[in-house]
């Protein structure tokens, strides 16, 4: 089934599209629609759907616009452009902008489905292409790839000299000059260890991430995506990052068997600093472990949330050492690591024979400090949530021998990466509050949207979208039009408003549109909803 997402500012063309085609029975899906391109492109970044279908004439941003913006940002979309007005310029210009089919109006729902057809084969052809593993391999092995991979390797691992990036850059056609970078690394796997799977996700990504202007990227060992993205403010740089972390794990993600794990470093200012932005987002991808969930996590976010000032008591047991480098170290542990951990202890145990007890009890009193540490730059107190921790008898029982060490000291480190993962993913309790509650006094707004709830909880609109999602297992789109429709509901079983009202005090801005979303979501139209009570 593919996806279709419809953009004009005339309603009864919107109708017609979204009724007279009979959607299930001919292999497409109505994915949405909206009345001008401003509104269209925030919606597109959520929606995500396979095919536009928009008009060339609209106020605020009209169709070529939102081709030229969709096909920068979201290059797998495929567009259809309407037009009423017969004149080469506008065909000429949507040509040079890569639109797959271009229908004069008036035109016919068979004409429309044709035109749904052709572009749905365009789109099997092209996936079919990209995901040829064989091509990805012969491309990759080319000498410019290789010397641009080279090149790029190891700017970000800092071993490239300086004095000579511009000149190699310039060689390799890569336009790095910029005033901010941030370093992506994006880990696709396969659930079910298929590696044609992964090869195929791989080679989608390959193909899709040459055509974004904002970043250079490669391919580092065969499923770990590296993108180096530049941006003149940081702002833009966020919102080109955020947008292309989407479009990663959507793209990847088509294959039900692959995961994505996206780690973004932090901002530098020069082209030297890649390499700490770089070692940010690996140290993210190691916190990330085994998992096999998609998500994408800033490393920004992360310091932010470690780095803010408690409210929380001191843990009143010592004065915890600043910089420590075991804090360091847990900030980014994932459950592999604990193992690990325990071993060098160990090791450091075992070079000192006959002293057991008194190693043991220094290491584990040492790693305690750390975690409590730890717990309170997260906001909170060892002693309500750990206490048996802080109590003599913990230590003396732990240092009776090297089985009960190393079991405690694996409570101590399983309990210290659990807490720091529940706060990493509830960091963002309030924004998600202040974002529903937002949403709860503004749904009959129909100008309510992405970009405003956004600002309203002062985050970017990619970021925001990233972060709703993640937090909440739904889109915003998807949440927001729960919304209109429960009140819609609502006001059907408690008030005898007219379902044309109803719809327009919900935020819906087409009476026919809401009653198509509300049997779509129910599966009963208003009328027959209504009668049931």
């Amino acid at each position: 089934m593919y996806s279709v997402f419809v953009v004009d500012d005339e309603p009864i063309v919107l109708e017609g599209i979204r009724s007279k085609i009979d959607w299930e029975s001919s292999g497409f899906t109505f994915a949405g629609e909206a009345g001008d391109g401003e509104i269209a492109l925030s919606m597109l970044h959520e929606v995500k759907p396979d095919i536009l279908i928009t008009d060339i004439k609209m106020p605020f941003m009209d169709g070529l616009e939102l081709a030229a913006a969709v096909k920068r940002i979201q290059p797998w979309i495929k567009i259809i452009i309407l037009s009423g007005h017969d004149e080469f310029d506008y065909a000429k210009k949507a040509i040079s902008i890569g639109i797959e089919d271009y229908l004069l109006k008036p035109f016919t729902p068979d004409e429309l489905l044709k035109s749904l057809q052709k572009t749905a084969s365009q789109i099997d052809k092209e996936r079919k292409q990209l995901s040829d593993i064989s091509r990805l391999k012969e491309e990759l092995k080319s000498t410019e790839a290789l010397k641009k991979k080279e090149f790029l390797n190891n700017l970000v691992h800092g071993a490239e000299n300086m004095s000579d990036v511009m000149q190699k850059s310039q060689e390799l056609h890569l336009n790095l000059i910029s005033r901010f970078y941030k370093v992506l690394i994006s880990r696709i796997k396969s659930r079910t260890d298929n590696i044609q799977n992964q090869e195929e996700a791989c080679s989608l990504l390959n193909s899709y991430s040459a055509s974004w202007e904002s970043a250079e990227c490669f391919f580092h060992h065969s499923n770990l995506l590296v993108c180096i993205f530049k941006g003149s403010t940081r702002e833009e740089l966020d919102e080109s990052i955020f947008h292309a972390a989407e479009a990663i794990a959507h793209i990847a993600t088509k294959n039900d068997d692959c995961t994505v794990l996206t780690a973004i470093g932090k901002t530098v200012e020069h082209l030297s600093q890649l390499g700490l932005s770089y070692a940010d987002a690996k140290k993210i991808l190691s916190m990330g472990g085994k998992e096999e969930k998609n998500r994408i996590i800033s490393s920004e976010d992360l310091e932010e949330g470690l780095d803010s000032d408690s409210n929380s008591a001191a843990t009143g047991i010592l004065d915890l050492k600043e910089n420590d480098p075991l804090v360091d170290r847990l900030k980014y542990a994932g459950k592999n690591d604990i193992s690990a951990i325990i071993d060098e202890s160990m090791e450091l145990i075992r070079n000192n024979p006959g002293q057991f007890s008194v190693f043991a009890s220094y290491l584990l009193v040492d790693l305690i400090f750390a975690v409590s540490k730890l717990v309170e730059k997260l906001g909170g107190d060892i002693k309500e949530l750990k206490p048996e921790i802080l109590q003599r008898k913990f230590i003396d029982d732990a240092v009776g021998d090297e089985k009960d060490f190393r079991s405690k000291v694996e409570q101590v480190l399983s309990f210290a990466l659990e807490y720091r993962d529940s706060k990493m993913t509830g960091k963002y309790g309030d924004v998600i509050l202040k974002a529903k509650r937002y949403i709860e006094e503004h749904y009959a707004d129909q100008n309510t949207t992405l970009t405003q709830v956004a600002e309203a909880v002062a985050l970017s609109p990619n970021h925001f979208s990233t972060i709703f999602s993640q937090e909440c297992k739904t889109t915003f789109i998807e949440y927001l039009t729960n919304v209109r429709l429960e009140n819609a509901k609502r006001l059907m079983r408690e008030t005898e408003m007219k379902g044309y009202d109803i719809a327009y005090e919900c935020g819906f801005s087409d009476p026919h549109y809401f009653s198509y979303i509300f049997k779509k979501n129910t599966g009963l139209s208003p009328r027959e909803y209504k009668l049931s009570f």
